[in-house]
């Protein structure tokens, strides 16, 4: 076998595009399932079309695809491949699953990309109708957030085990391997995800809502998504009940994987020890009242349990980047409530889980790293001390690199956030607003102060879709492919002029 660079190269874009082979496949028998509530809804036979097209192509694209490459030597990936591999999945599933909105003619290119990333992303930030949306169009909607909460690469590795899985597993920011065989841990976070969609969508149900509803709502909750089948979102019902459900399961789903399994063992000790969910419920009781307080004087709630209650759903609903409303908007919002909301946004999440933003994981770590470095200076130089946080299975030691490589991240964040927030305030938007909406846009959250719209400029939309993929993705992933693919494309570019050149010489 040829071991000379050229060669490595092109055997592990060989192994690259085998990837995107399978990914095609997935995705066309994505695109495929809103189908099935045809049998419920047929006078929407018609939207069929849209569906069949793009989903059948993907299917047999993927195919051949897979057929060019086999019997072929497999391919080594070589540095950041992986996440190329990652990238490239997520960017071919938005445009792959962005034709269906195009073909109804209803959406133009960015329109329709805005909205499957959002429901890739989780977001939940959107630019259709949904009062006036087919069916089959709001259930497709629901499949991206479904697919998009657990990870486009954890639904292949569910159904392919490969050496390369873990890595692969890793870039798309899984921290946590549930079970020794990584396929197995693939397909018990699926288990537990779609057990926990079952069971709420039978408590939406007994609370009143319609079947359809109740499993589009269950799904968006869970994978802290946010889209809606009503305008007005969970605020439509006007129920505690529906309220306390979507609560539930929106704390379940910014929950990381690996906790939510000593939960379902019952080893409630591990599960409540873990630093992300004790960060939650405190950040939680103590921001809910304080929320509801601004709804009260600010008079967007008329009494007190009315503020109480609406403070606590839109903590949680920002904190786990969900995205659903049980108030009106958030349209000329006191700049109080709208500075703790953006917070939460930025904050997000547990680590591992279907949530965006920061991730609570390392706001805890900064939040202790400024404990320690108080303590060491004020303690004893000669005294040593044991920098750990509690993990669900045990104590992790904390050390320099982990706390610098935190930093960097949040000080990356933190300066992506400013960047995009500037953008969307030079189109005229006041600055609270702008920064309002894009650290939704960047904590995958959904939240709007009513900037994103069917109208809403193509740059907005287009800052709004980059910071989408950027927090989905945790951006380090998507500079490193970036970095990796133009490094590949100057060497490969590079080998064919010096080929060239060779030939001509002789």
């Amino acid at each position: 076998m040829c071991e000379c660079f050229s060669c490595r190269q092109a055997e592990g874009w060989r192994l690259i595009l085998g990837y995107f082979g399978v990914i095609l496949m997935l995705l066309g028998g994505i695109i495929l399932l809103p189908l099935l509530v045809l049998p419920a809804y047929p006078d929407e036979g018609g939207q069929a079309v849209f569906f069949i097209l793009p989903g059948c192509g993907a299917v047999l694209g993927g195919y051949l695809l897979a057929l060019l490459i086999r019997g072929r030597p497999r391919g080594r990936l070589r540095k950041h491949q992986d996440a190329v591999i990652v990238v490239g999945a997520w960017l071919l599933a938005i445009t792959l699953c962005a034709i269906p909105f195009l073909l109804t003619g209803n959406y133009n290119f960015t329109q329709a990309v805005f909205e499957c990333t959002s429901g890739w992303s989780t977001t939940g930030l959107s630019v259709v109708e949904v009062e006036a949306a087919p069916r089959i169009f709001l259930m497709y909607r629901s499949v991206m957030l479904f697919f998009g909460g657990v990870g486009l690469v954890l639904v292949m590795l569910s159904v392919l085990s490969d050496s390369y899985g873990m890595r692969l597993y890793s870039a798309e920011g899984h921290a946590d391997r549930l079970l020794p065989n990584l396929a197995s841990s693939a397909r018990t976070i699926l288990a537990i995800y779609a057990g926990y969609i079952l069971a709420g969508t039978v408590l939406y149900s007994i609370f009143g809502m319609d079947w359809f509803d109740a499993l589009n709502h269950s799904i968006a909750a869970l994978s802290t998504g946010g889209f809606s089948t009503r305008a007005a979102s969970i605020g439509y019902y006007d129920s505690p009940a529906i309220e306390l459900v979507t609560v539930l399961l929106m704390l379940l789903g910014c929950t990381n994987f690996l906790a939510h399994l000593y939960l379902i063992r019952g080893r409630l000790k591990n599960f409540f020890g873990y630093c992300e969910v004790r960060f939650c419920l405190f950040a939680t009781a103590f921001v809910s009242p304080l929320l509801a307080g601004l709804l009260l004087t600010g008079g967007l709630s008329d009494t007190l349990p009315r503020a109480l209650r609406d403070g606590l759903f839109q903590t949680v609903s920002a904190l786990t980047t969900t995205g659903f409303q049980s108030i009106p908007g958030f349209a000329g919002f006191p700049g109080a409530a709208l500075l703790v909301l953006i917070l939460l946004q930025l904050i997000g999440g547990g680590t591992g889980s279907t949530a965006g933003g920061i991730k609570q994981f390392r706001i805890y770590i900064l939040y202790k790293d400024l404990i320690w470095t108080l303590r060491d200076k004020f303690s004893h130089r000669r005294v040593v001390h044991d920098d750990a946080i509690r993990r669900p299975d045990g104590l992790q030691q904390v050390g320099t690199r982990t706390r610098g490589e935190v930093a960097g991240f949040v000080l990356l964040y933190l300066a992506v956030f400013a960047l995009g927030s500037f953008i969307l305030s030079c189109y005229g938007y006041p600055l609270a607003e702008s920064m309002f909406e894009f650290s939704s846009a960047l904590g995958t959250v959904g939240l709007s102060a009513g900037i994103t719209a069917f109208d809403a400029p193509a740059g907005v939309l287009w800052t709004e879709t980059a910071g989408m993929l950027l927090g989905r993705l945790e951006i380090y992933v998507v500079l490193l492919a970036a970095v990796r693919a133009a490094g590949d494309l100057k060497n490969g570019a590079a080998a064919l002029a010096g080929q060239l050149k060779g030939r001509m010489r002789r």
